[in-house]
């Protein structure tokens, strides 16, 4: 007889869940036990819940299906809330399993009790709480229809010990709800759009979402070449295919000034999946909106829209003769090509070149590199075809899980993690996670020794603190990371690079083994 656990199980097999992230604890040890019982869920320890909801947003980004989490009680959802902020922002589909005490036990005010349902909705789309075990399978299909939308989303399903436990004699079959399709764009938006790409007006075409991959960037490429729009995508985008042959797209800038560049002498805006930028914080004496003044605003497709197909329609409404397809050099795409590998002092820019000579094909880069990553857009542009993911939402601490992710859902190609020193530490547990799964994941540590992204923005936002107290705050040098210990520490083979010249060959030593490997990349800092 099944108990409410296994038809939480069954039911997330069913609706195509096959990866488990979990930091379980004792409200979900049936649901661990019942992980026997079902070979198809594959259960990956994370030792801490960050770890967790990033690698199951990566998952989801790569296959484009949800993996769930397992969490225990509020402070196990809490811990996870960074990185499922991130997803959120990335449209990722993801469920959170999340237990919590047996129905009886909440009136005691246990020392765990808390509102998991006000933590949940923070980031979730859809939450629910189970109160019987014979319901499970109803509110576990919902569950996948909420996160898989479109747009994909997360869903929160809170399940008390004593429905996990709880013996079910015959569970209704649930009947998982059709699969919900992306709505069509409307004739006045294609036409709209069209308008403002012939006006002869400066153009800009802002793609985001599924538009940065596949028919969608294949399409926005024959529209630019046709009608001389430019090109951008959103600052941070979930999933950007790039590389030699691919559309390039330029993405929008962090910081405020560098986007008000770009956008100079833009009149017509055409959003593709993408919302009207604004800058990520309030500057002195500077606009939070992006959008040049007297620039109209076009939103080809939105929210559950199918961007892909509105650029296809786009694109042969502005193209009828199919000119811009066979128009690769107009397209602006790049041939392939590739940085000579540098010699010399490693800084910054000369590790992107590195990178860019050595990324293998096909390959699933995961950029939290911040301030030391400035280069790499244009070192690996010409590198052969492979996927970009980025931090979608800013809260740091996403790289390292979002790699496991990416390596468990995409086992047959390698993944590139590149982040920041001080970014790594919110969530170093991942490189545990990557030995014990044996993951083909490559890390690379941009070694700055400071939080240099916040040396910049201390002069952006008119502060000024040059005394040691302030620097302190800053500052990662007192006492030095070493992060070829810790990686060790966990399992994970390590070098320390300080030349150009050792972090190719220790580059290529990690992307050429087969498990996780990590290089400490020493930099200068920025700020």
């Amino acid at each position: 007889m099944p108990n409410g656990a296994q038809i939480l199980i069954d039911g997330l097999v069913d609706g195509g869940v096959r990866a488990c992230f979990a930091n379980p604890g004792t409200s979900e040890m049936h649901f661990v036990a019942a992980l026997d019982r079902t070979p198809l869920l594959r259960p990956v320890l994370c030792l801490f819940e960050g770890v967790a909801t990033g690698a199951a947003d990566g998952y989801g980004r790569m296959t484009g299906r949800p993996a769930c989490t397992l969490l225990h009680l509020g402070p196990g959802l809490a811990g996870g809330l960074p990185n499922l902020h991130n997803a959120r922002r990335a449209a990722t589909p993801l469920i959170n399993v999340v237990g919590d005490h047996a129905l009886g036990h909440k009136r005691l005010d246990a020392p765990l009790e808390s509102d998991i349902g006000a933590l949940a909705g923070t980031v979730s789309a859809w939450t629910r709480r189970t109160y019987q075990a014979d319901g499970l399978g109803g509110d576990v299909a919902d569950a996948v229809a909420a996160a898989t939308g479109p747009p994909g989303a997360i869903a929160t399903l809170v399940v008390p010990a004593d429905v996990s436990w709880s013996a079910v004699d015959a569970p209704p079959a649930a009947v998982p709800p059709a699969p919900a399709r992306r709505g069509l764009v409307s004739v006045d938006a294609v036409t709209g759009a069209a308008g403002a790409l012939r006006s002869g007006e400066g153009v800009a075409l802002l793609l985001g979402g599924a538009a940065v991959r596949g028919g969608g960037l294949a399409a926005a490429g024959r529209i630019a070449a046709a009608t001389g729009a430019k090109l951008l995508c959103e600052t941070f985008p979930a999933r950007l295919e790039r590389g030699a042959g691919r559309t390039p797209v330029e993405r929008l800038g962090y910081f405020a000034a560098d986007a008000v560049r770009q956008l100079t002498g833009v009149r017509h805006l055409v959003l593709a999946g993408a919302a009207s930028p604004v800058a990520f914080f309030a500057y002195p004496g500077q606009r939070g909106v992006l959008v040049p003044e007297g620039c109209a605003v076009h939103t080809l497709a939105a929210g559950a829209e199918d961007v892909t197909a509105a650029l296809e329609g786009l694109a042969e409404v502005v193209d009828p003769s199919g000119a811009g397809a066979a128009a690769p050099a107009r397209a602006g795409r790049p041939a392939a090509g590739r940085p000579a590998l540098p010699t010399g002092e490693l800084t910054a820019e000369t590790a992107a070149a590195v990178i860019g000579a050595l990324l293998p094909e096909g390959a699933v880069v995961v950029d939290e590199a911040n301030t030391s990553g400035l280069w790499l857009p244009g070192a690996t542009a010409g590198a052969p075809p492979h996927d970009w993911l980025t931090l979608t939402g800013g809260a740091m601490g996403q790289g390292l899980p979002l790699a496991v992710g990416a390596g468990v859902a995409c086992p047959d190609r390698p993944v590139l993690a590149l982040v920041g020193d001080g970014a790594s530490m919110y969530t170093v547990q991942a490189l545990w996670t990557q030995a014990r799964e044996g993951l083909d994941v490559t890390t690379v540590v941009f070694d700055n020794r400071s939080y240099a992204i916040l040396n910049l923005e201390l002069g952006a936002v008119g502060a000024v603190a040059g005394g040691v107290r302030s620097r302190r705050l800053l500052d990662l040098s007192e006492p030095v990371l070493d992060f070829v210990a810790l990686a060790r520490g966990m399992g994970v083979p390590a070098e320390r690079a300080a030349s150009a010249e050792e972090f190719a060959v220790s580059l290529k030593r990690g992307l050429a083994e087969p498990g996780p490997f990590l290089v400490d990349c020493v930099v200068p800092g920025l700020g």
